[in-house]
């Protein structure tokens, strides 16, 4: 007694096989950064503030020493 009589019934469970394995995949689109609050710097005196400093100079955007 064979286990398969047709040809047919192996190409119908490969076929499933196929389709099953195409549903596993997935794909991801689109960017990796999907932060939805926006980081703003605060301003050198509140940043002084925040430090416990006497002085905003270190805080400043510009100050190079």
């Amino acid at each position: 007694m064979k286990l398969f009589k047709t040809p047919r019934f192996t190409t119908q469970i490969l076929i499933a096989l196929f389709a099953i394995t195409l549903t596993n995949c997935s794909v991801n689109v689109g960017s990796k950064n999907h932060s939805t609050t926006k980081t703003k710097k605060i301003p050198p005196g509140q940043a002084k503030k925040v430090s416990g400093q006497k002085s905003a100079k270190n805080h400043a955007p510009g100050h190079n020493k």
